[in-house]
Protein backbone atom coordinates (compact mmCIF):
# COMPACT_ATOMS: atom_id res chain seq x y z
CA UNK A 1 0.00 0.00 0.00
CA UNK A 2 0.91 3.56 -0.86
CA UNK A 3 2.19 5.86 1.91
CA UNK A 4 1.67 9.34 2.37
CA UNK A 5 3.75 11.56 4.99
CA UNK A 6 3.13 15.44 5.76
CA UNK A 7 5.60 17.66 7.63
CA UNK A 8 4.16 20.87 8.47
CA UNK A 9 7.02 23.24 9.73
CA UNK A 10 7.85 26.39 11.06
CA UNK A 11 7.64 27.96 7.76
CA UNK A 12 6.56 25.44 4.84
CA UNK A 13 4.44 22.18 4.76
CA UNK A 14 5.85 19.25 2.78
CA UNK A 15 4.36 16.02 1.64
CA UNK A 16 5.47 12.59 0.22
CA UNK A 17 4.11 9.87 -1.47
CA UNK A 18 6.12 6.23 -0.68
CA UNK A 19 5.53 2.69 -1.68
CA UNK A 20 5.58 -0.02 0.60
CA UNK A 21 9.08 -0.05 0.87
CA UNK A 22 9.35 3.52 1.88
CA UNK A 23 11.04 4.72 -1.50
CA UNK A 24 9.92 7.89 -2.99
CA UNK A 25 7.23 8.17 -5.75
CA UNK A 26 6.68 11.97 -4.90
CA UNK A 27 6.78 14.70 -3.27
CA UNK A 28 5.52 18.82 -2.98
CA UNK A 29 6.46 21.77 -0.86
CA UNK A 30 4.63 24.63 -0.13
CA UNK A 31 5.02 27.68 2.43
CA UNK A 32 2.54 26.55 5.35
CA UNK A 33 0.75 29.88 5.44
CA UNK A 34 0.70 30.55 8.96
CA UNK A 35 0.38 34.35 7.82
CA UNK A 36 -3.34 33.81 7.38
CA UNK A 37 -3.95 31.73 10.80
CA UNK A 38 -5.15 29.11 11.23
CA UNK A 39 -8.02 28.06 8.96
CA UNK A 40 -5.40 29.14 6.12
CA UNK A 41 -2.76 26.63 7.14
CA UNK A 42 -5.56 23.81 7.03
CA UNK A 43 -6.45 24.73 3.40
CA UNK A 44 -2.33 24.70 2.26
CA UNK A 45 -2.59 21.50 3.60
CA UNK A 46 -5.56 20.34 2.19
CA UNK A 47 -4.50 21.53 -1.01
CA UNK A 48 -1.45 19.52 -0.99
CA UNK A 49 -3.02 16.10 0.51
CA UNK A 50 -4.87 16.35 -2.72
CA UNK A 51 -2.12 16.82 -4.77
CA UNK A 52 -0.26 13.94 -3.32
CA UNK A 53 -3.40 12.01 -3.79
CA UNK A 54 -3.56 12.64 -7.48
CA UNK A 55 -0.13 11.32 -8.10
CA UNK A 56 -1.22 8.03 -7.08
CA UNK A 57 -4.31 8.51 -9.14
CA UNK A 58 -6.54 8.17 -5.45
CA UNK A 59 -4.97 4.98 -5.23
CA UNK A 60 -5.75 3.51 -1.52
CA UNK A 61 -3.15 4.72 1.23
CA UNK A 62 -1.85 5.26 4.75
CA UNK A 63 -1.71 9.25 6.07
CA UNK A 64 0.56 10.75 8.72
CA UNK A 65 1.46 14.20 9.99
CA UNK A 66 4.50 15.66 11.57
CA UNK A 67 3.78 18.88 13.48
CA UNK A 68 5.36 20.77 16.21
CA UNK A 69 3.53 20.23 19.51
CA UNK A 70 1.41 17.23 20.52
CA UNK A 71 -2.08 16.74 20.74
CA UNK A 72 -3.29 16.78 24.53
CA UNK A 73 -5.24 13.74 26.05
CA UNK A 74 -7.26 15.63 27.75
CA UNK A 75 -8.96 18.40 25.69
CA UNK A 76 -7.82 16.44 22.23
CA UNK A 77 -6.59 20.46 21.18
CA UNK A 78 -3.06 21.06 19.67
CA UNK A 79 -0.41 22.31 22.34
CA UNK A 80 3.09 23.87 22.40
CA UNK A 81 3.82 24.41 18.66
CA UNK A 82 6.03 27.30 17.72
CA UNK A 83 3.74 28.03 15.01
CA UNK A 84 1.30 29.94 17.25
CA UNK A 85 -1.93 29.82 15.24
CA UNK A 86 -2.21 26.34 15.90
CA UNK A 87 -2.03 26.33 19.54
CA UNK A 88 -5.41 25.75 21.03
CA UNK A 89 -7.21 24.54 17.94
CA UNK A 90 -8.78 21.09 17.42
CA UNK A 91 -6.20 20.46 14.62
CA UNK A 92 -6.80 16.63 14.52
CA UNK A 93 -10.89 16.85 14.33
CA UNK A 94 -10.31 19.59 11.68
CA UNK A 95 -8.30 17.84 9.78
CA UNK A 96 -9.95 14.53 9.44
CA UNK A 97 -12.74 16.25 8.42
CA UNK A 98 -11.15 18.19 5.75
CA UNK A 99 -9.13 14.95 4.19
CA UNK A 100 -11.73 12.66 4.84
CA UNK A 101 -9.14 10.36 5.72
CA UNK A 102 -8.11 8.68 9.14
CA UNK A 103 -4.68 10.51 10.11
CA UNK A 104 -2.20 9.67 12.94
CA UNK A 105 -0.68 13.12 13.99
CA UNK A 106 2.48 12.95 15.66
CA UNK A 107 5.13 15.43 17.10
CA UNK A 108 8.06 16.73 14.32
CA UNK A 109 11.08 15.29 16.58
CA UNK A 110 9.29 11.83 16.92
CA UNK A 111 8.89 11.44 13.62
CA UNK A 112 12.71 13.19 12.68
CA UNK A 113 13.86 9.95 15.38
CA UNK A 114 11.28 7.24 13.61
CA UNK A 115 12.68 7.70 10.08
CA UNK A 116 16.00 7.54 11.25
CA UNK A 117 16.07 4.66 13.56
CA UNK A 118 13.52 2.52 10.83
CA UNK A 119 15.37 3.72 7.63
CA UNK A 120 18.32 5.77 8.63
CA UNK A 121 21.66 6.41 10.67
CA UNK A 122 20.53 4.13 13.62
CA UNK A 123 18.68 1.41 11.29
CA UNK A 124 18.57 -1.98 13.01
CA UNK A 125 19.24 -0.68 16.79
CA UNK A 126 16.94 -1.30 19.34
CA UNK A 127 16.98 2.08 21.55
CA UNK A 128 17.62 4.81 19.18
CA UNK A 129 17.82 8.56 20.61
CA UNK A 130 16.81 10.73 18.06
CA UNK A 131 18.40 14.80 19.29
CA UNK A 132 17.05 18.05 17.14
CA UNK A 133 19.79 20.68 17.75
CA UNK A 134 18.21 23.56 15.66
CA UNK A 135 16.70 26.87 16.46
CA UNK A 136 15.26 24.80 19.82
CA UNK A 137 16.78 20.99 20.96
CA UNK A 138 13.84 18.53 20.97
CA UNK A 139 14.71 14.89 20.70
CA UNK A 140 12.03 11.81 20.30
CA UNK A 141 12.93 7.64 21.76
CA UNK A 142 12.45 5.04 19.85
CA UNK A 143 12.67 1.62 20.85
CA UNK A 144 12.28 -1.72 18.54
CA UNK A 145 10.90 0.99 15.49
CA UNK A 146 8.17 2.31 17.91
CA UNK A 147 7.75 5.88 19.42
CA UNK A 148 7.52 6.31 23.11
CA UNK A 149 5.28 8.97 23.94
CA UNK A 150 5.24 8.70 27.61
CA UNK A 151 2.27 9.63 29.64
CA UNK A 152 2.24 12.88 29.44
CA UNK A 153 3.16 12.70 25.79
CA UNK A 154 6.89 14.42 27.19
CA UNK A 155 8.78 11.30 26.95
CA UNK A 156 12.11 12.66 24.77
CA UNK A 157 11.78 16.58 25.62
CA UNK A 158 15.52 16.21 26.65
CA UNK A 159 15.90 20.21 25.59
CA UNK A 160 13.69 20.95 28.39
CA UNK A 161 15.77 19.82 31.09
CA UNK A 162 17.62 21.68 33.77
CA UNK A 163 21.41 21.33 34.02
CA UNK A 164 21.76 24.69 35.62
CA UNK A 165 18.81 25.45 37.53
CA UNK A 166 20.49 28.35 40.54
CA UNK A 167 22.71 30.29 37.76
CA UNK A 168 21.47 29.57 34.40
CA UNK A 169 19.74 32.00 31.88
CA UNK A 170 15.92 32.21 32.45
CA UNK A 171 14.17 30.10 29.61
CA UNK A 172 11.15 31.12 27.77
CA UNK A 173 8.73 31.61 30.92
CA UNK A 174 9.73 28.17 32.19
CA UNK A 175 12.60 26.88 34.89
CA UNK A 176 16.36 28.22 33.98
CA UNK A 177 19.28 26.79 33.02
CA UNK A 178 17.63 24.47 30.61
CA UNK A 179 19.95 22.66 27.73
CA UNK A 180 17.77 24.66 25.19
CA UNK A 181 19.29 28.03 26.64
CA UNK A 182 22.86 25.97 26.19
CA UNK A 183 23.75 24.60 23.08
CA UNK A 184 20.43 25.43 20.69
CA UNK A 185 21.25 27.71 17.92
CA UNK A 186 19.50 30.27 19.36
CA UNK A 187 20.67 29.73 23.12
CA UNK A 188 24.45 29.44 21.63
CA UNK A 189 24.01 32.87 20.42
CA UNK A 190 21.98 34.57 22.85
CA UNK A 191 24.87 33.21 25.40
CA UNK A 192 27.66 34.52 23.22
CA UNK A 193 25.48 38.05 23.07
CA UNK A 194 25.64 37.72 27.10
CA UNK A 195 29.58 36.74 27.41
CA UNK A 196 31.22 39.14 25.07
CA UNK A 197 28.92 41.90 23.95
CA UNK A 198 28.86 40.94 20.50
CA UNK A 199 25.78 39.49 18.08
CA UNK A 200 26.81 36.50 15.94
CA UNK A 201 24.98 33.98 14.63
CA UNK A 202 26.11 30.01 15.38
CA UNK A 203 27.71 29.73 12.09
CA UNK A 204 29.49 32.76 12.28
CA UNK A 205 31.12 31.59 15.84
CA UNK A 206 31.81 28.36 14.11
CA UNK A 207 33.55 29.51 11.04
CA UNK A 208 35.91 32.12 13.92
CA UNK A 209 36.76 28.84 15.86
CA UNK A 210 38.13 26.80 12.70
CA UNK A 211 39.80 30.29 11.88
CA UNK A 212 41.74 30.51 15.24
CA UNK A 213 39.69 33.30 17.02
CA UNK A 214 40.64 33.11 20.77
CA UNK A 215 37.41 34.69 21.58
CA UNK A 216 35.35 32.21 19.74
CA UNK A 217 37.47 29.60 20.91
CA UNK A 218 36.76 30.30 24.27
CA UNK A 219 32.86 30.31 23.89
CA UNK A 220 33.06 26.83 21.95
CA UNK A 221 34.78 24.98 24.99
CA UNK A 222 31.77 27.15 27.26
CA UNK A 223 29.72 25.54 24.47
CA UNK A 224 31.01 22.22 24.24
CA UNK A 225 31.66 21.86 27.66
CA UNK A 226 27.19 22.25 28.09
CA UNK A 227 26.58 19.62 25.28
CA UNK A 228 28.65 17.34 27.23
CA UNK A 229 27.03 17.36 30.04
CA UNK A 230 23.41 17.34 28.37
CA UNK A 231 24.53 14.34 26.70
CA UNK A 232 26.12 12.39 29.01
CA UNK A 233 23.04 13.17 31.42
CA UNK A 234 21.05 11.45 28.19
CA UNK A 235 23.49 8.38 28.12
CA UNK A 236 23.41 7.98 31.83
CA UNK A 237 18.89 8.28 31.89
CA UNK A 238 18.70 5.75 28.56
CA UNK A 239 21.97 4.01 27.49
CA UNK A 240 21.03 4.37 24.15
CA UNK A 241 22.45 1.82 21.55
CA UNK A 242 22.72 5.27 19.44
CA UNK A 243 22.53 9.11 19.33
CA UNK A 244 21.56 10.55 16.13
CA UNK A 245 21.80 13.92 15.62
CA UNK A 246 19.65 16.23 13.66
CA UNK A 247 18.66 20.47 12.86
CA UNK A 248 21.12 22.50 11.74
CA UNK A 249 23.70 22.35 14.35
CA UNK A 250 23.87 18.56 13.59
CA UNK A 251 26.40 19.35 10.40
CA UNK A 252 29.37 21.56 12.72
CA UNK A 253 31.49 18.72 12.09
CA UNK A 254 33.29 19.12 15.74
CA UNK A 255 30.46 17.44 17.58
CA UNK A 256 31.65 14.49 16.33
CA UNK A 257 35.40 14.92 17.37
CA UNK A 258 35.53 17.35 19.99
CA UNK A 259 32.36 18.08 21.34
CA UNK A 260 32.58 13.47 21.92
CA UNK A 261 35.51 14.28 24.53
CA UNK A 262 33.30 16.51 26.44
CA UNK A 263 30.68 13.84 26.19
CA UNK A 264 33.28 11.45 27.72
CA UNK A 265 33.80 13.57 30.54
CA UNK A 266 30.18 13.81 31.82
CA UNK A 267 29.50 9.61 30.83
CA UNK A 268 29.44 7.38 34.06
CA UNK A 269 33.10 6.34 34.82
CA UNK A 270 33.94 8.58 31.97
CA UNK A 271 33.48 5.63 29.79
CA UNK A 272 31.78 6.58 26.27
CA UNK A 273 30.72 3.80 23.65
CA UNK A 274 27.83 5.09 22.54
CA UNK A 275 27.80 6.01 19.01
CA UNK A 276 26.42 9.72 18.19
CA UNK A 277 26.07 10.39 14.53
CA UNK A 278 24.76 12.33 12.22
CA UNK A 279 21.20 11.83 10.26
CA UNK A 280 21.09 10.62 7.20
CA UNK A 281 17.55 11.96 5.67
CA UNK A 282 18.40 15.77 7.03
CA UNK A 283 15.48 17.70 6.17
CA UNK A 284 13.36 15.02 4.65
CA UNK A 285 13.50 12.98 7.78
CA UNK A 286 10.47 14.72 9.21
CA UNK A 287 8.40 13.56 6.33
CA UNK A 288 9.46 10.22 5.98
CA UNK A 289 8.43 9.78 9.43
CA UNK A 290 5.15 11.16 9.31
CA UNK A 291 4.82 8.36 6.00
CA UNK A 292 5.90 5.59 8.12
CA UNK A 293 3.41 6.25 11.40
CA UNK A 294 0.45 6.64 8.71
CA UNK A 295 -2.74 5.18 9.31
CA UNK A 296 -5.22 3.27 6.88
Amino acid sequence: MYKIGIDLGGTKVEGIVTDENNKELFRKRYPNGKEGGYENVLGVIERLYGELCGAIDNAPHTLGLGTPGSISKETNLLKNSNIECMNGKPFADDLKERLKHNIEIENDANCFALAEAVIGAGKGKELVFGVIMGTGCGGGLVVNGKVIRGLQENAGEWGHSTINYDNGPAWRNGPKGVVEAYISGTGAQERFTEKFGEKKDFAEIVKAYRDGDATAKEFMDYFFEHYGISMGNLIKFLDPDVIVLGGGLSNVDELYNEGKEYVAKYCFNHDLYTPIVKNEYGDSAGVYGAALIGVE
